[in-house]
């Protein structure tokens, strides 16, 4: 017998968009487990917000099948939406209404029968309640965050998703957010979350990684790292700019990349890395090998990915 962990609440596979006769989600499969937090990372313009469209069904996939929920993603797509919440990257609400205007607004677009009950649950769940009267246009960017993650949640669905949701606010809100996001997850809520931000990659479950509409990992965050085999050397010590600048032109060098007062230097080749800076091994350098994060991992698969915008 499955356990809840072993439902998938997204199924899909060789999902496909294109505009114009560009590909930008090209033949994407992923499967998110019921109850977990899944990492969706990648560039600006690598086909992240088209992909979730699809799923939701506010885009029609060009190919591909599977299911979200156990709705099939093209045939039932209007069943998704009424079990999905999607927060948008943008800010989409009315900014002349109140808070609690603005999710009476949408606990009547969803047809909810106790809008009033649904409205108050929402403001006390995410801790609105004292600033209900607030116009939304008054509203910083973390309170922002916390109504549209409410208007999400008003109509109590089984799977978020959520484009790029903490952009712009303070790190002290982003952690209350996360923090929330924990919570919700450990009662059963599924989440598909795009970020740019390597600390919020590490505090989901699993994660994806796409660059030009191609998926090119997945996993752990420890899986990812490992299935890309980098080796990374950290350096310390004066003139970073300068070194980096030659680190890069040596053969086994795939990255040198400022990390606040060091360089993390990097490659897939460990032997090669290392003939590479031996040459730079000097008194006033103090190098270090280390475990390569995200971030080295991240950057190392935009270098290799090829521009499917490209001519």
């Amino acid at each position: 017998m499955k356990s809840k962990s072993d439902e998938l609440a997204i199924d899909v596979r060789g999902m496909t968009k294109s505009f114009d006769g560009r590909v930008v989600v090209d033949h994407i499969d992923l499967q998110v487990r019921s109850g977990e937090i899944h990492g969706f990372l990648g560039p600006n313009g690598s086909g992240k917000t088209t992909f979730i469209r699809m799923l939701c069904g506010l885009l029609r996939a060009d190919e591909g099948s599977g299911t979200c929920l156990g709705f099939d993603v093209i045939t039932e797509s209007e069943s998704i939406k009424r079990h999905v919440g999607y927060m948008t990257q943008r800010f989409s609400f009315w900014e002349d209404l109140s808070i609690a205007e603005n999710l009476d607004f949408v606990a009547r677009m969803y047809e909810l029968k106790d809008r009033a009950a649904a409205v108050q649950r929402s403001l006390e769940e995410l801790g609105l309640k004292d600033r209900q009267q607030q116009l939304a246009g008054e509203l910083s960017g973390g309170w922002k965050q916390r109504l549209a993650l409410a208007a999400c949640l008003i109509h109590e669905p089984k799977l978020l998703l959520l484009d790029e949701p903490t952009a712009g606010v303070d790190p002290k809100a982003r952690r209350d957010f996360w923090e929330h996001i924990h919570q919700l997850a450990a009662k059963g809520l599924t989440f598909l979350i795009t970020t740019h931000y390597m600390d919020e990659a590490e505090r989901c479950h699993r994660l994806a990684y796409i660059s030009f509409g191609k998926l090119l990992t997945h996993g752990t965050v420890k899986e990812v790292v490992d299935q890309v085999g980098l080796t990374t050397w950290s350096v310390s010590g004066p003139e970073l700019l300068d070194l980096a600048q030659k680190l890069r032109e040596r053969e086994g060098v795939q990255q040198a990349v400022a990390f606040g007062t060091e360089l993390h230097v990097s490659g897939k080749d460990a032997a090669a890395l290392e003939r590479a800076i031996e040459t730079f091994r000097k008194p006033t350098h103090e190098w270090a090998k280390v475990r390569s994060g995200l971030e080295d991992v991240f950057i190392h698969l935009m270098g290799e990915s090829k521009d499917n915008f490209a001519t």
